[in-house]
């Protein structure tokens, strides 16, 4: 993990930014952020980031970065964002140690 471990982006996951922001014709610059809501308390919103601000924690792998702002952080501080395809569907998904708890559809989490 990039920032002495604080939040790291999988290959997969990277692969995944990379093909996305190219069909887009944008920046491979995921922003993952968190939000009061979802099933369990917290949940999880990923978008396409136009740039990066300048007090957001990055992670950077083979050319696409992970951006993280500071409120966020304190939620996901160790986090992986992975890339996962099943028969159940393909999604990012966020292996978080601070989350006490999930939902069964894996995007909220409680702390």
């Amino acid at each position: 993990m990039s920032e002495a471990a604080v939040i790291d982006i999988t290959p997969s996951a990277a692969k995944r930014v990379a093909a996305i922001a190219a069909r887009q014709g944008k920046a491979p610059i995921l922003r993952l952020a968190v939000e009061g809501g979802g099933c369990a308390g917290f949940s999880y919103r990923f978008g396409l980031a136009d740039g990066i601000d300048a007090e957001d924690v990055t992670a950077i792998r083979d050319g696409v970065t992970l951006v993280v702002d500071p409120i966020s952080l304190d939620l996901v501080h160790g986090c992986a964002v992975d890339f996962v395809e099943s028969l159940g569907g393909a999604a990012f998904r966020v292996e978080n140690p601070n989350a006490a708890s999930g939902c069964g559809c894996g995007s909220s989490f409680s702390v």
